[in-house]
């Protein structure tokens, strides 16, 4: 996999669609250059029950990333399509892996649902950034399948 030094800006969201599989930061980019649009890393996750992608089902929005370079924080708010969504835990394992293979370990991530926008709000905003949650739902060969069908079904 090559690595590709880049910057890109908030207002990129709707740039064209650069491939996923050439992006992966290093932890050698300093972080002034982390001011770049997370919109581009995970605009192409696909939804687990439908054949779009998050953009288009409006889970994802560029006002919901919020990116804190000195705290070194990023945190992404989502909306599940409907308030009842038994994925929506799924969809935040995507967000979560995505990330986690395109931002230095350094970086604290922080995976949660639109308040007010799922009836187990609170439960599955816990399963979300608990890490030993986390590791044990990818652990699970059939989640993690799903996981990376999810991932990776756009660049195939």
């Amino acid at each position: 996999m090559r690595t590709l030094w880049f910057t890109l800006r908030k207002s990129e969201l709707l740039a064209p669609k650069i491939p996923t599989t050439t992006m992966r930061l290093t932890p050698s980019i300093s972080s002034a250059i982390l001011d770049f649009n997370l919109a581009n890393f995970v605009r192409d996750i696909r939804d687990p029950e439908h054949p779009y992608s998050l953009e288009q089902l409006s889970v994802l929005s560029e006002e919901s990333i919020t990116v804190d370079d000195k705290l070194g924080r990023i945190l992404i708010t989502f909306t599940p399509t409907i308030q009842h969504c038994s994925m929506a835990t799924v969809i935040g394992l995507c967000l979560r892996v995505k990330l986690k293979h395109c931002f230095p370990p350094h970086y604290k991530v922080d995976i949660k649902v639109s308040p007010g926008s799922h009836a187990d709000e609170e439960s599955v905003n816990k399963q979300l950034n608990d890490k030993e949650r986390v590791a044990a739902a990818m652990e699970n060969p059939n989640l993690r399948q799903l996981v990376d069908e999810c991932l990776y079904s756009n660049e195939l």
